[in-house]
């Protein structure tokens, strides 16, 4: 059963609905201030992941690490290997608009990429997935009852970082209506659709590429608590 990524070798020890955030310290960070009767279940590479409870639910959250290929490899097990149903990626990203300032929340509809993932690993053409549509009610849902305001928008899942080449802006705010970008969706989003799961993004802007606000990499850890809260409520109720 275990992976050369996930040392758990008994499926029972993930919940059906895994919260998943890029870092691994972030992970941490939840299971400490937010799950009761908390095990740590991998540790390999110190990707961590934690099952505990929420509101007597049991949940789980790991780390995804940061790009398209970490999150293939760890969102693709989970689903095939270890019996996952839903997986709630709960990251940051940087806003492409003025709309979406720093700390807001935003539930992505579709992900954008330029990024070959869903070819090479499925043979899928397009260049847009999509969220699961049942995941993302349930947690707008969620989100309404906790009074949290979200943006609901098509995001950008880029795998490039540092980009010089050409103009993001052009490219693809005006061509795609991008609200923000960010580096894992895609992939996440293609492994559900090819083997019949269900995936969603919330995500909370960490920079602007319009008004060159930042937020620091601690703040990125411990601050998103509005997210953090919206994935945990709609994790008990699922």
């Amino acid at each position: 059963m275990a992976t050369p990524h996930i040392e758990v070798n008994d499926k029972n020890k993930f919940a059906k609905t895994v919260l998943m955030p890029g870092d691994p310290l972030r992970a941490e960070y939840i299971a400490k201030t937010y799950l009761t009767d908390v095990e740590k279940i991998n540790n390999v590479r110190n990707m961590f992941g934690f099952t505990g409870y929420y509101k007597g639910k049991k949940v789980t959250v790991m780390g995804s690490g940061m790009g398209m290929p970490s999150i293939g490899i760890y969102s693709y097990e989970l689903f095939d290997i270890y019996g996952v149903e839903n997986i709630i990626r709960i990251g940051s990203c940087g806003s492409y608009m003025e709309r979406a300032k720093v700390y807001d929340v935003i539930l992505a509809t579709q992900a954008y990429s330029e990024s070959s993932y869903a070819k090479v690993a499925f043979g899928y053409p397009e260049n847009i997935m999509d969220s699961n549509k049942e995941l993302f009610a349930e947690i707008k849902a969620s989100a309404q009852k906790l009074n949290y305001p979200i943006i609901e928008d098509i995001i950008h899942s880029s795998d490039v970082f540092y980009r010089t080449n050409g103009n993001v802006f052009e490219d693809v705010v005006e061509k795609y209506g991008c609200v923000g970008v960010e580096m894992e969706s895609f992939a996440l989003f293609a492994n559900a659709k090819k083997l019949g799961k269900r995936a969603a993004c919330l995500l909370t802007v960490s920079d602007s590429l319009v008004t060159h606000e930042v937020t620091t990499s601690e703040e990125r850890q411990t601050s998103f608590n509005k997210m953090m809260e919206i994935a945990l409520e709609t994790a008990a109720n699922l």
